[in-house]
């Protein structure tokens, strides 16, 4: 029987009050002649671990057993808030809205997260945790230098949204672009 590996990883789908945000801050880019890929509407999210290639039939185990992980974190809010950039302001690869608030209750969450597919044998992440929603990939080089101060600098109302679940996705790139699938949801406690 075929072992199809899927590419996965745990997130928390954005609120939709997102999309407006994204759409006001691509007109911060319009003058540039920049190639950015936007990320759809539909694929925006916080992801809280790329677990990466992932045997199909472990899945359902990999679920099963995250799932009591993830129920002895309780739900709180997060608030949406300002952009940023990685890796640098002066040759970004990647644009995004920043996470508010509960910083410490994501980060545990993360970590426990991060813990539990470690003891599975799946590599650990060797960055630092900064909770982000990721709205657009640059690519280099570029025909001109870009300018990322309008982006960088714009100012929005933040959004308040309540996480009760995460979700286990995979992405398969497809000649139209990234498709998310979703494999499960966990609710928090307390929900």
């Amino acid at each position: 029987m075929n072992n199809k590996l899927l590419r996965t990883f745990i997130g928390i789908s954005a609120p939709k009050q997102c999309w407006d945000i994204k759409q006001m801050l691509i007109s911060t880019m319009e003058d540039d002649n920049i190639d950015i890929r936007w990320v759809k509407h539909l694929n925006l999210h916080l992801t809280l671990k790329f677990v990466g290639d992932t045997p199909e039939n472990d899945i359902e185990e990999l679920s099963n057993d995250l799932r009591g992980i993830i129920k002895n974190h309780n739900s709180f809010k997060m608030s949406v808030s300002g952009t940023g950039c990685f890796p640098n302001e002066n040759k970004p690869s990647v644009l995004y809205l920043g996470i508010k608030n509960e910083e410490e209750r994501l980060e545990s969450l993360y970590n426990d997260i991060e813990a539990f597919f470690s003891n599975r044998g799946f590599l650990s992440s060797s960055n630092i945790f900064i909770p982000h929603i990721t709205i657009a990939r640059i690519k280099y080089p570029q025909k001109k230098s870009p300018n990322f101060t309008s982006f960088l600098n714009s100012s929005y109302d933040s959004i308040d949204f309540p996480i009760k679940h995460l979700q286990f996705f995979s992405s398969e790139l497809l000649e139209e672009g990234v498709f998310y699938n979703l494999l499960d949801t966990f609710p928090l406690g307390n929900e």
